[in-house]
C-alpha cells in the first residue's frame, strides 16, 4: 500500500467543458504542486465543480488534457484514478460502523483483514473517533460524520483528495472548527487536497493557494495573501473580501474598508475624500461604518473598536484618509 504522505501533481492544460451549446468550463491551464491545499472559489456557475468533476473523471473532457505527475489520465475512467473524494453529504453507508464505513476502500481492493485493521485505526487516529469506532453514521454528529467521510477517503493513501463543499452542511461555528482540524491533517499527511467551496473565509483561511473562477474560468491565481492584497480585478476584489472602487481619471483602485482611517472633521483637512456617515453597525470587535461623500460615492470603512477613540454618531461629517499603497490598481476597467 501507498505510504501516508504519497503526494501527487497535477497538470491540467487548456480543459473546456461543453454541456450542449452552453460552455461551463474554458480553457483552463493550472498546475498543482504535490502536497499543496488548492481551493477552488468561484459563485454557483463559475465552474469549479465541473473542473472538479472532470478532474475526478466523473465528467468527460471536451478539449484540453490533465496529468497526474506529468502522464495523460484524460481517458483513465475514475476509479483507475486512485482519487480519494469527499461530498458535501458524506455518503456514508448507514448500516456499517464507523470503522467498517473507513475500511470500505480497502475491503474492496481486497487487503488482508490485519492491514485493514491497522490502518483503519490509524485513520481513527488521525481524525481523533477512536472512541466511536463501534458507533453508526446516525449516531454522530455532523462534524463527526464529516470526519469519517474525511478518513474513509483518505484510508487507501490516494495521491490525490478531492473536496466538494464538503462543510456546507455544518453551522458556521462547527465549520471554523472543522475548517481548523483540515488544515491539520492536510499537513499530516501531505496529500494534495483540491477543495470546492463559494465560501471566501474558508479559502483564506485554509489554503495554500486560491483559484477564483468566474464564468468557466481563471480569474485569478494566487496565495491568500496575493489575492487579498493585490487584487488584479474588480470581480477578484469583491468576491475575496470586501471592497470599495474609487476612480481617479481613468484608472479604477481597490480599497479594503480596514484601511481607510476615519477622522471627525476638524476643519483644514488634507483628506482624501470627505462626507458624512450614513450608518455605524456594531459586531462587537468592529464597527462598520457607511459613508456618503461629496462626490455622491458610498464608502464602507471597518474599524476595531478599541482603536476608535472618536465619539461616532450618524448624520456626523469625517474626513477619509488611506495610504497610497492601500489602494490597489485594477486591470479590468
Amino acid at each position: 500500500m501507498a505510504d501516508l504522505t504519497s503526494t501527487g501533481s497535477l497538470q491540467i492544460r487548456d480543459v473546456s467543458k461543453m454541456f450542449g451549446t452552453f460552455r461551463a468550463v474554458e480553457g483552463v491551464t493550472l498546475d498543482i504542486k504535490k502536497g499543496e491545499f488548492l481551493t477552488l472559489l468561484g459563485p454557483s456557475g463559475s465552474g469549479k465543480t465541473t473542473l472538479l468533476m472532470m478532474i475526478a473523471g466523473f465528467l468527460d473532457i471536451t478539449q484540453g488534457d490533465i496529468a497526474l505527475d506529468g502522464a495523460s489520465i484524460t481517458d483513465v475512467p475514475a476509479e483507475k484514478r486512485n482519487f480519494g473524494m469527499v461530498f458535501q453529504g458524506y455518503a456514508l453507508f448507514p448500516h456499517m460502523s464507523v470503522r467498517d464505513n473507513i475500511g470500505y476502500a480497502l475491503s474492496v481492493r481486497k487487503r488482508s483483514a490485519s492491514e485493514i485493521k491497522a490502518r483503519v485505526d490509524e485513520m481513527l487516529d488521525l481524525v481523533q473517533l477512536q472512541e466511536f469506532a463501534d458507533r453508526k453514521p446516525t449516531q454522530l454528529s455532523g462534524g463527526q460524520q464529516q470526519r469519517v467521510a474525511l478518513a474513509r477517503a483518505l484510508c487507501f493513501a490516494p495521491p490525490v483528495l478531492l473536496l466538494d463543499e464538503p462543510l456546507g452542511a455544518l453551522d458556521k461555528k462547527l465549520r471554523v472548527e472543522v475548517q481548523e482540524q483540515l488544515k491539520d491533517i492536510h499537513r499530516r499527511v501531505g496529500t494534495t487536497f483540491i477543495y470546492v467551496t463559494h465560501d471566501q473565509e474558508e479559502a483564506l483561511s485554509m489554503s495554500d493557494r486560491i483559484v477564483i473562477m468566474r464564468d468557466g474560468a481563471i480569474e485569478q491565481v494566487g496565495t491568500p495573501v496575493e489575492l487579498y492584497e493585490r487584487p488584479a480585478t474588480k470581480f477578484a476584489a469583491s468576491f475575496l473580501g470586501k471592497s470599495n472602487f474609487i476612480t481617479q481619471g481613468d484608472k479604477t483602485y481597490a480599497l479594503r474598508p480596514e484601511k481607510i482611517d476615519l477622522r471627525l472633521q476638524q476643519g483644514g483637512s488634507n483628506s482624501r475624500i470627505s462626507g458624512a456617515i450614513r450608518s455605524i453597525t456594531y459586531f462587537g470587535s468592529m464597527q462598520r461604518i457607511i459613508v456618503d461623500t461629496v462626490q455622491g460615492d458610498e464608502i464602507e470603512v471597518d474599524i476595531d473598536v478599541w482603536r476608535n477613540k472618536e465619539a461616532l454618531t450618524e448624520g456626523a461629517e469625517v474626513d477619509l484618509l488611506w495610504q497610497e499603497a492601500a489602494a490597489v490598481e485594477l486591470h479590468d476597467t
